[in-house]
């Protein structure tokens, strides 16, 4: 019987169709031993041990016996599997009680896994989450130093040490920004976060995070700021305010004076307000080249942008085309379209000249009030099942005619499933409101194929829910 810390290799889950696993005969439930005659401890050592030109790997059937494979390959091939665990060894929970975190929001009686909070170097670079640096310590600094792995998304919120530890209410916290130095130093590629808290690190304190963060150029390559998110379950907790319009205006003047500066000396604009800034300031949101390339584009920084220039150039391209005339005519639907506050004026926006150019088309766009969690938060990736159904309800018993299609946007459900935040499932919210639910992914020829019904690519999930991806076209 092996002890329990005994290293016990990691269980493969899935072998990738043609992959160089297929071709050396690995299947799933193997077990990867080592690599090169080294355990490996985690992903980041599996990745770093995979990539050379010939690599031996020790592979332990299910029956017992073990495997040597002598593998020749190209330097970046990877060995085309899925292990059981992603990370190849324990998840590492957050050690802070952030003033501003929206786990610490949440209603009871959620599923667990929704007040799990992950602070784990690993996930930045695997998923791109931001982690604040106190679970770590020196040698894993300096593995990621060695190993070159990048880039590395930190949650700053302030580089005044003091004030770090205040909202991170991390004694450490503020000690932990030495690394930044050390990865500055060891060329490693960063993105940066900060969470605006009114009263707290803003004002003179955003500023002097702006001039210390400038001085990691051209490593530390981005930083976004964003308004920290408060739900109405905030009892207890550290007390925040919300920004109003001109504090809105002042956050985007500080912040767009520094990117001249950044981009004069490195050819970036560095430090970038989140689209929530410009919406709330009723400002036009910045043109595309001052987004670097939408870097932060997951901290919804360039979102809205890139969105409304996605469609009106496929609306552009649509209008141009040969069938345009014959679409103009034969198109004829009634659909509602459900967003969030956010970004409800400019699916609206989309909608008004869709319906302009074809008036057999009537679209109703539902702005969802997120009465869940509180209409402070204004995000459709927080719009829950039950608040969808009881809206759209009360507006189908006022007679209202919504058509027999519901479009939403994928950020709605959960990752590659059909379920809401609140566990309601498409079937639930089909049932409810008698209505074919289409989640569509978030590019604007994506929103605009849906809401015409052009060419896609259709992939039925279950007899009902139907998850659309646009077709491109130029892929023919």
């Amino acid at each position: 019987m092996s002890k329990k810390n005994e290293y016990q290799g990691h269980l493969i889950r899935e072998v990738y169709p043609d992959s160089i696993a297929e071709a050396m005969e690995i299947e799933p439930g193997d077990v990867l031993l080592r690599i090169n005659n080294q355990k490996i401890d985690d992903v980041f050592d599996y990745r770093y041990m995979i990539k050379d030109e010939y690599v031996e790997v020790l592979i332990r059937k299910p029956d017992g016996e073990e495997w040597l494979l002598e593998i020749e390959k190209e330097y970046d091939d990877d060995l085309g599997v899925e292990f059981e665990n992603g990370l190849m060894s324990d998840y590492r929970s957050c050690s802070n009680k952030c003033i501003f975190c929206f786990i610490d929001q949440m209603p009871p009686g959620m599923r667990e896994t929704l007040y799990f909070k992950d602070d784990d170097s690993r996930l930045s670079f695997l998923q791109g989450n931001y982690i604040t640096l106190t679970n770590m310590k020196q040698k894993d600094v300096d593995r990621i130093i060695e190993m070159q792995l990048a880039p590395i998304n930190i949650s700053v919120q302030t580089t005044n040490p003091e004030l770090r530890c205040k909202m991170l209410h991390n004694r450490f916290a503020g000690e932990k920004l030495k690394f930044l130095d050390d990865l500055y130093a060891g060329h490693v590629e960063m993105n940066g976060q900060i969470v605006l808290c009114k009263g707290v690190n803003d004002k003179d304190e955003l500023k002097r995070s702006i001039e210390d963060l400038m001085k990691y150029l051209p490593f530390m390559r981005s930083v976004s700021v964003v308004p920290a998110g408060l739900s109405k379950y905030r009892e207890g907790l550290y007390p925040l305010e919300l920004f109003d319009k001109e504090e809105a205006e002042e956050v985007i003047d500080l912040i767009e004076s520094y990117q001249k500066k950044a981009y004069d000396e490195f050819g970036l604009h560095f430090i970038h307000a989140s689209d929530e800034w410009y919406i709330l300031a009723e400002r036009d949101f910045p043109e595309e080249g001052r987004y670097d390339g939408y870097i932060q584009l997951e901290n919804g920084v360039g979102m809205m942008r890139l969105l409304r220039d996605e469609f009106y150039h496929a609306f552009e391209e649509l209008q141009e085309s040969e069938e345009y005339p014959k679409l103009k005519e034969g198109i004829a639907r009634t659909f509602t379209i459900a967003t969030a506050k956010l970004a409800y004026p400019t699916i609206q926006e989309f909608a008004d000249r869709i319906t302009e150019a074809f008036p057999k088309v009537k679209i109703t766009v539902a702005c969802i009030r997120n009465d869940f969690f509180g209409e402070t938060i204004t995000v459709s990736g927080l719009i829950t099942g039950q608040d969808l159904v009881a809206q759209l309800k009360e507006r189908k018993e006022a007679g209202e005619d919504l058509g027999d299609t519901l479009q939403i946007p994928i950020n709605m459900l959960r990752s590659g499933e059909e379920v809401f935040l609140d566990d309601l499932t498409v079937q639930d919210v089909e049932a409810a409101l008698g209505m074919t639910v289409k989640a569509v992914e978030s590019g604007g020829k994506d929103f605009l194929d849906a809401a015409l019904n052009l060419d896609y690519h259709t992939e039925r999930n279950n007899e009902n829910f139907v998850y659309i991806k646009a077709y491109d076209r130029e892929d023919e």
